[in-house]
């Protein structure tokens, strides 16, 4: 049968698993039956882990930087140099900074955390992903909670603001198939993709960034058509302000801004307010922008205001907090003082500014900053500028790179932990099915061991005390042992998010955006916004050197009036303020004519990397980096 353990990757479905092992020593892994979520089928990018465990490529010891060479080194050696640097900076703990991401989720990567807390070191706060789109939420309902996800059968209509189903999610994809099959109208709202969407009845291609002004164009008739029920309003707060902000504008100019048609405002006016109940998905994607809070702001708003908000088949979907399950004072209650913060969309300039004290070390886990974050460039130079830098990470990827000293990690599969997911309401045991190969170890034991070596020593909780006292929640009935046995327990949520619309706020009221900012033109000679956007068969960049071909591909709009100037016989580069990336350009006619398309991840090291050309920013909200406010342009070189 296998070994039941689960998936510790960056997906919010955190899919059940079954792995099995031949004599050989190669593993199968698929989809637990029996999980009510996971349904006993799982994504590509799952299944090619068994690759990535046994691919040739891996840091199998510790390395350290002897000029430009590097040399294999003992893990005694290696964390005496670690221990020796920590004491050497401690006296100002502030000037270590920590960069944890989660390449790797799980209870006890917060014991990393808690290592660095006990420190003093600086840490790290904002997102990457979708911190824009959380926060919203927050400051929309107090909260942020899904209705389950099979409530999705009991709508009539589903508009799905951006979601790429068929690289993302695919067990929400799954329920938005089955749904459909049974008859419920599906509406996608995105500026488009290389491939035609098969998931939806009806594609509406918006403007990149432009969802808030669909969204305000649908409120607006809805105000205008007096269609909003007292007894939702009297479940808010501040209507009157909000309303007086929508009536500012006028039906025409709100699409002229998103570049669609009376009738897209016509098909969703319907969708809300006649083919209810209405569910909304609400991608990432829309939030990465400059004013990426904004346009979920108003897309919760035209669900709240259309009664869709507290029902059966209504419900706004977006990312939930993987942690959210779980009892996490065993972290907290250990941060007495506040420790000094560094906002990652911006970390090459905030590490490069630091005064009183500098940075003098980085240690980096769970992250492929260099590659993962905006204007890459910079954030070399930011490593450059710090005394000594760990990275601990199974293959040498850009970050790996420009470390003073490489410690090798222990990847999933080879590792035991408890893990949550921000897409659905289950909590997992993580079996340990195989031992890291060579020398690598587990974040944990690296931290444990360095931790005895310093003056004073830091010490962690065992696993299974860290384990223990994470269960012990207000949503969990269950125990360790019991969660063992049985591989997953599903959290104590209602079924329907803020039924009766009562909302997390003191008052238990929903709160409206109280502005509505235009969307800034493109600056001159860059017409393109560039798009990042998942690829199927791999997350962020964990993937292999041999997967990656180069130059990278970008995809343009055939419609699109720059593609007349460019000859694709010759070397095409993509090009933004920060720089130039040699591509290849391949078209579609299923894509925005303002914009471009990348697919994410690859290595700057091998020729690609998008975000060398992406200014470093934050978003309205939240603290997120905005990658798709980067304007480009494509030319010959």
């Amino acid at each position: 049968m296998g070994i039941i353990t689960a998936c510790t990757m960056d997906c919010s479905d955190a899919c059940s698993l079954i792995v099995s092992k031949s004599p050989e020593g190669s593993i199968k892994i698929k989809g637990n039956p029996k999980h009510s979520f996971t349904l006993g089928f799982t994504c590509k990018k799952i299944r090619r882990h068994g690759e990535r465990l046994q691919s040739p490529d891996r840091i199998l010891t510790p390395l350290w930087r002897n000029n430009k060479h590097w040399e294999t080194i003992t893990w005694k050696d290696a964390l005496e140099l670690c221990a020796t640097n920590i004491q050497r900076f401690r006296q100002e703990p502030t000037s270590i900074l920590h960069i944890q991401g989660d390449g790797a989720r799980g209870v006890l990567k917060h014991a990393n955390k808690l290592f660095f807390m006990q420190l003093g070191a600086s840490r790290t706060r904002g997102s990457l992903c979708d911190a824009a789109g959380f926060m919203a939420f927050i400051h929309d309902f107090g909260s942020r909670e899904n209705h389950d996800i099979n409530d999705l059968l009991n709508a009539k209509t589903i508009v799905n603001w951006g979601k790429d189903l068929s690289r993302s999610s695919i067990h929400l994809a799954a329920a938005v198939q089955k749904a459909k099959k049974n008859g419920t109208k599906v509406i996608l709202i995105s500026p488009g993709d290389d491939k035609p969407d098969t998931f939806s009845d009806q594609h509406i291609q918006i403007r990149p960034g432009t969802d808030r002004f669909l969204a305000a164009a649908v409120i607006l008739r809805l105000i205008r058509k007096n269609n909003i029920s007292e007894r939702i309003l009297d479940r808010t707060k501040h209507w009157g302000t909000f309303k007086s902000l929508i009536s500012l504008y006028d039906e025409k100019s709100l699409i002229e801004q998103c570049r669609v048609s009376k009738q897209s405002v016509d098909i969703l006016y319907e969708a809300y307010c006649k083919n209810s109940p209405c569910a909304t998905i609400v991608a990432t994607g829309l939030q990465r922008y400059r004013y990426g809070g904004e346009n979920v702001r108003f897309i919760n708003a035209l669900a709240l205001i259309s009664d869709q908000i507290g029902r059966t088949g209504g419900g706004c979907y977006y990312h939930l907090h993987s942690m959210r399950n779980f009892n996490l004072q065993w972290v907290d209650d250990t941060e007495s003082t506040p420790r000094r913060l560094f906002r990652k969309p911006l970390i090459g300039r905030e590490i490069i500014e630091a005064k009183a004290p500098p940075i003098k070390m980085l240690w980096v886990n769970g992250c492929n900053i260099v590659n993962q974050a905006p204007n890459t460039t910079e954030i070399i130079r930011a490593f450059h500028s710090v005394d000594f830098r760990v990275v601990v990470d199974a293959f040498m990827t850009d970050t790996a790179e420009q470390a003073d000293l490489i410690l090798p990690s222990a990847l999933m599969l080879e590792q035991e932990d408890v893990v949550g997911s921000f897409g659905n309401d289950y909590i997992h045991y993580v079996a340990k099915i195989v031992e890291p190969p060579g020398e690598a170890k587990t974040d944990y034991w690296i931290l444990t061991e360095l931790g005895k070596r310093l003056d004073p020593a830091i010490s962690l909780p065992d696993p299974k005390t860290c384990f223990k006292k994470s269960l012990d929640s207000k949503y969990l009935s269950t125990s360790l042992e019991e969660l063992i046995e049985k591989g997953f327990i599903r959290a104590n949520h209602p079924k329907i998010s803020y039924e009766k619309m009562r909302f997390k706020h003191p008052d238990g009221k929903a709160r409206f955006p109280i502005q509505l900012h235009d969307e800034p033109d493109p600056p001159q000679d860059y017409p393109l916004r560039l798009l990042t956007l998942v690829r199927r068969d791999a997350i962020h960049s964990q993937m292999l050197e041999k997967w990656q071909i180069m130059p990278p591909t970008i995809w343009m709009a055939e419609e699109s009036p720059y593609l007349k100037r460019i000859n694709k016989e010759k070397n095409v580069y993509l090009v933004s303020p920060l720089g130039r990336l040699k591509v290849n350009l391949k078209t579609s006619p299923h894509l925005h004519p303002e914009m471009v398309l990348y697919r994410r991840g690859d290595w700057t090291k091998l020729g690609g990397g998008a975000n060398q050309l992406i200014q470093s920013d934050i978003t309205d909200i939240g603290g997120c980096a905005p990658y798709y406010q980067q304007y480009v342009r494509v030319e010959n070189g």
